[in-house]
């Protein structure tokens, strides 16, 4: 093959991914209809994606740049009641100056707290309320998971309490728990008669359920404000005057919690309907009647948005959300949140709103993408990954006879956590991978601070030698349930998943049941719906469409049909230049070089010789190709008898015969049909060869 002939045969290939691109996303062509093409097409989906799909480098989601919503509930207790003095009015009232309080504390993170409920307990407490912090709180959870959970959907629940806890305990939360059925909440001693006390308190227990650690000496952490002005609201003590702001750690766990995918109920505005305490412009919701809403005159920074009135500003057409762009819509298919991690699954926008759909991931107990470990609540949690916290790089998960013996003990340092009654409960063997996570390797202490301690064990083998088992024992205060056990969600044992301290089949969710309705292109989400491949359709990924489910709006690039008819205009016009080129490369070498005849005696012999050109049988000039050429050329040549020609190149898994064919026959008249050609019989995969045949469309 002559270079020429390479170039041009890269240049229509170029130009076939293109156009197909094009073709494809605004006609949805039924190729796939088609079994006998399914292979070859797979080739062209998967050119398709790695020209036109942004890279895993674009994919990383800016936790820190996209605003969270916390759906809070506050809920007080009988003895709150009965401190504010039987009023309720009064209480719902305290209740929400704290929680506009923990609001503002948030707002410095990106995070807005919105209070969507309140509930007083004035006749008689729901569930056990107790001196005993630790027994209250697992009442108060689980209360919340039967009862409160079911009947309104919210993000976190925190109690308000004036019963006084043992100790000093003011406050008690599950770290790393945000946004879970099981422990998403927290118990507050509403132990001063500012409510900025409590608000404190409560920001405080919430900075735990985000994955906040207390700000301890030897983290180094940075507080803006001295300890004697109130400190850093994760500190391990508060008192009198109350902090308000978080220190540079706090930061740090919250970067770190989302970038393993906590909180991914937090990315959907809460409905201003449910919202607590009435329509307000300046709160920073847009509510009924209300174009826009960028908080008070004092802050808000947006140029569509006019503070005073929440309307929008001259030819704005919206003023907020990841899909509204310079005060305009995105169009749809427009990234807007990307996949976070394994078990995530990305969003998109849909073109007819400023706010990216609601977050979506992997239905609970789906196999995790690439990772040994089942989905929960859109993280995949693994004993690996959890040794490498507790121990840095290196570390591993011990093998099960360390879990099996240790967990069995029922102590402080092997348990599967606490009863009701605040005694360690011991492991049984099918739930020991559980209970305290056992390791190997890595440093020689915990890595997470100088507040965990190493609790070895020695277990002799029944084949001789020893093995050693590594657990942790992490001191972080009264408020804080033993981060050293397993977390929920995490694999233990092949279909299985450790679920309130239990080793329980990941069937409970229902996960296979969900995936089957999705034809095998699509897996199932959070909210049990097909989220489908590229190039197929919700709601069951069983026709052509543009992916992704009805919850995270189409895969679709958008606008990339304007950007495909650019490239596509552009290779065209290179192409014909190309062509001209080739075919009068005669007359070309005889106006550059040396000629007897003179250029324009020249050119008029070539055009009669062109002009002699014919289809039919008879006497006429030898077509310039021979074998191998292409149809456009001879085409070209016999100018007066087409005017132009397309050719546009379908892929076949085919044994190789000739790199190019579809010429017509010597002294046979061209085929002008706009019928698509017969399909070659599908091969082994093994048959990997590629050959070029082409379908003409005359214009």
């Amino acid at each position: 093959m002559s270079l020429v002939s390479l170039y041009f045969l890269l240049l229509l290939l170029a130009l076939h991914l293109l156009l197909y691109r094009f073709v494809i996303s605004l006609f949805a062509l039924p190729f796939i209809a088609l079994s006998c093409l399914h292979f070859t097409l797979s080739h062209l989906f998967f050119l398709h994606r790695f020209f036109f799909t942004p890279t895993l480098s674009q994919h990383k989601r800016h936790a820190q740049t996209t605003t969270k919503y916390v759906e809070l509930i506050i809920v007080a207790d009988n003895r709150e009641f009965q401190k504010q003095g039987k009023d309720i009015e009064k209480v719902k009232q305290r209740l929400a100056e704290i929680a506009n309080y923990v609001d503002k504390f948030y707002r410095a993170l990106n995070i807005r707290v919105a209070l969507v409920g309140l509930e007083v307990w004035s006749d008689v407490d729901k569930c056990p309320i107790t001196q005993d912090p630790f027994t209250t709180l697992h009442e108060f959870l689980d209360w919340r998971k039967v009862k409160l959970l079911p009947q309104k959907p919210h993000d976190n629940a925190q109690l308000i309490s004036g019963v006084y806890f043992q100790g000093t305990t003011i406050g008690m939360a599950p770290i790393m728990s945000m946004c879970t059925a099981e422990q998403s909440g927290g118990i507050v001693m509403d132990h001063s008669d500012n409510p900025l006390g409590a608000a404190v308190t409560l920001a405080h227990e919430l900075g735990h359920n985000f994955g906040m650690n207390h700000d301890t000496p030897e983290r180094g952490c940075g507080c803006r404000v001295t300890v004697d002005r109130g400190g850093c609201i994760m500190t391990p003590s508060t008192g009198y005057p109350f902090p308000t702001v978080f220190s540079s750690c706090s930061k740090k766990d919250l970067t770190a919690s989302f970038e393993k995918g906590i909180g991914m109920c937090l990315f959907n505005m809460p409905e201003v309907k449910v919202l607590y305490g009435g329509q307000k412009c300046g709160n920073g919701y847009v509510e009924e009647g209300e174009e826009c809403d960028c908080g008070e005159l004092e802050e808000c920074m947006n140029p569509c948005c006019n503070a005073t009135t929440c309307t929008l500003k001259g030819d704005a057409v919206c003023a907020h959300g990841q899909c509204c762009q310079d005060c305009q819509l995105k169009p749809a298919g427009t990234p807007c949140r990307e996949s976070s991690n394994s078990c995530d699954l990305p969003e998109f926008c849909t073109g007819s709103s400023p706010h990216c759909p609601s977050n979506v991931y992997l239905h609970d107990g789906h196999t995790c993408h690439n990772v040994d470990g089942y989905c929960y609540n859109g993280i995949c949690q693994t004993h690996e990954q959890q040794c490498i916290t507790l121990w840095g790089q290196g570390a591993k998960p011990a093998p099960g006879i360390c879990f099996e013996r240790v967990n069995s003990a029922g102590d402080p340092y092997g348990n599967c956590g606490k009863d009701s009654k605040g005694s360690f409960a011991k492991c049984e063997a099918q739930d020991a991978k559980c209970g305290k996570i056992q390791c190997q390797g890595g440093a020689n202490r915990p890595v997470i601070g100088t507040n965990a301690v190493s609790i070895e064990t020695n277990i002799p083998l029944q084949e001789g030698g020893r093995i050693l088992c590594r657990g942790t024992h992490v001191y972080l205060g009264d408020d804080m349930p033993d981060p050293g056990l397993v977390l929920t969600g995490t694999k233990c044992g092949d279909g299985m998943m450790c679920l309130n301290r239990h080793c329980q089949n990941v069937s409970v969710f229902g996960v296979h049941e969900c995936s089957a309705k999705c034809s095998g292109r699509g897996v199932c989400n959070n909210n049990k719906n097909c989220h489908c491949e590229a190039h197929w359709a919700p709601p069951f990924c069983d026709k052509v469409g543009f992916g992704g489910s009805v919850d995270s709006g189409p895969i679709r690039l958008a606008g990339s049909g304007n950007v495909t008819v650019g490239i596509l205009v552009a290779l065209l016009t290179v192409l014909g230049v190309g062509v001209i080129i080739y075919i009068k490369r005669k007359a070309l070498r005889g106006l550059l070089f040396t000629s007897k005849k003179n250029p324009i005696e020249k050119l008029r012999s070539d055009h009669s010789s062109s002009q002699g050109l014919k289809w039919a049988h008879g006497p006429g000039p030898k077509p310039l190709v021979e074998r191998g050429s292409n149809l456009v050329l001879s085409c070209f040549e016999a100018a007066n008898h087409c005017t132009s020609v397309l050719s546009i190149m379908f892929v076949y898994s085919r044994p190789v015969s000739a790199a190019v064919s579809g010429l017509p026959p010597p002294n046979q008249p061209p085929s002008i049909s706009i019928s698509p050609p017969r399909l070659a019989p599908t091969l082994p995969h093994s048959a990997n060869i590629f050959k070029v045949t082409r379908l003409h469309i005359f214009a």
